[in-house]
C-alpha cells in the first residue's frame, strides 16, 4: 500500500465506485472502439488505461453509453474529445478548489487514518450531489448567456454551419513586477495575489465582456463590444490601484479584429497583438491599437503612444493610451 493512500480508501469507494471493468470489457458492452475509450479518458486529463486494466466502474459504463448515443446521433468523435479536454481542465480546477476548501475542515489534530478516511467519505457523500447541482446550474447559466450572444444569420442557416472567425476585441492585463514579487513572497502568498487577479477580472468584466482565462500573472478579457472591453480594462487597472499597498499594479493592451472562438477560448491576430501590446504598456496604463481607437474614438480620452515593433508582428503598430472621459 502506498504511503498516504490508506486514509483515502473510503473516499475512493464513495467517489469512484467499485472498479469492475477493463476498457476491453466496456468496448464489448458499449460497441465503442477501444482506442476511443482510452483517448476519451486521456482527454479528460486522466491516465490512459491499458486494455486489461480493471479500473473502470458502473459510472464509466453509463458515461460511455451516453457517448455512444451522441456518436450515433451524428456528433463528430473529435468534437467529443475536444469537449472532454475542456471539461477535464475545468473540473480539475473545481475539484482542486473543493479539495482545498473542504480538506482544511476535515483534518483534526490526533486523527487516526481511519478517522480521517471515514470523515472524508461521509463529507463526499453529502457534498458531491450538492456540488453537482451547482455545476449544472452554472452550466445552464453560461450556456444561456452564450446562446443569447450567438448571431444566427441567413448565411449560417443556408450553409448549415456556425460561422468561423468573428469580430472580437481582446484585452490582456498583467501584474507588473510579478517575477520579482515571486522571489520575495512565499508560494502561498503569491498564489493569493494570482487568485485576487482572477477575482478582479471577474468583477471588471461586465456582460457581454467576459473573463476568458487567467494565465499565470495575466488575465484575458474578450467581447464583441470594443468600448466594453476597454472599459473593463480601465476598471481592472483602477481596481488594482485600490488594493493593498503591496498589490502589484496592472498594465493592459487591447486589440480588435477577426478571431476564432473554440471551446471558450479565442485564437487569432487580436489575441497575439493584445498580448504583445500589454508587454510594452507602462504600469497603470491601457494601450490600444488604432483599430480599437477608431472604433471607440468618442468614448474615451485618447493620447498617442507612438509606433512600436512588437514581437511576432510583421509591421510596427501604432498605439494609443485610453483614459476615461471623466477622471475619477
Amino acid at each position: 500500500m502506498e504511503e498516504g493512500r490508506l486514509p483515502l480508501l473510503p473516499v475512493e469507494q464513495v467517489l469512484g465506485g467499485e472498479a469492475r471493468y477493463t476498457p476491453k470489457e466496456l468496448c464489448e458492452q458499449t460497441g465503442l472502439p477501444l482506442e476511443f475509450i482510452a483517448r476519451q479518458r486521456q482527454a479528460l486529463g486522466l491516465p490512459r488505461p491499458r486494455p486489461d486494466d480493471r479500473i473502470l466502474s458502473d459510472a464509466d459504463l453509463e458515461a460511455l453509453k451516453t457517448l455512444k448515443q451522441l456518436l450515433d446521433a451524428g456528433l463528430p468523435e473529435d468534437s467529443l474529445h475536444e469537449t472532454a479536454v475542456v471539461m477535464g481542465e475545468a473540473m480539475a480546477r473545481v475539484a482542486d478548489a473543493s479539495r482545498e476548501a473542504v480538506g482544511r475542515t476535515l483534518i483534526r489534530p490526533g486523527d487516526t487514518e481511519r478517522d480521517f478516511g471515514l470523515r472524508a467519505a461521509e463529507a463526499s457523500k453529502v457534498l458531491t450531489p450538492l456540488v453537482a447541482d451547482q455545476l449544472e446550474y452554472v452550466f445552464r447559466l453560461h450556456l444561456l448567456e452564450q446562446l443569447r450572444s450567438t448571431v444566427i444569420d441567413q448565411n449560417t442557416l443556408q450553409s448549415g454551419e456556425l460561422r468561423g472567425a468573428q469580430e472580437v476585441t481582446v484585452a490582456f492585463a498583467d501584474l507588473v513586477g510579478f517575477t520579482k514579487l515571486g522571489e520575495a513572497l512565499p508560494p502561498e502568498e503569491l498564489g493569493g495575489v494570482v487568485a485576487r487577479l482572477t477575482d478582479l477580472g471577474v468583477e471588471a468584466a461586465e456582460a457581454p465582456v467576459r473573463l476568458v482565462k487567467t494565465i499565470g500573472d495575466a488575465a484575458m478579457l474578450a467581447g464583441p463590444d470594443p468600448a466594453g472591453v476597454v472599459h473593463a480594462a480601465l476598471r481592472l487597472v483602477d481596481m488594482a490601484e485600490q488594493e493593498a499597498e503591496d498589490f502589484p499594479s496592472i498594465r493592459s493592451g487591447v486589440d480588435a479584429g477577426p478571431a476564432l472562438e473554440r471551446a471558450g477560448d479565442w485564437y487569432g491576430s487580436p489575441v497575439n497583438v493584445a498580448s504583445r501590446v500589454t508587454g510594452v504598456a507602462r504600469p497603470t496604463s491601457v494601450l490600444a491599437t488604432s483599430e480599437v481607437r477608431n472604433l471607440t474614438e468618442d468614448e474615451f480620452r485618447w493620447s498617442p503612444a507612438g509606433r512600436r515593433k512588437l514581437k511576432g508582428v510583421r509591421h510596427p503598430v501604432r498605439l494609443h493610451r485610453a483614459r476615461p472621459l471623466k477622471a475619477d
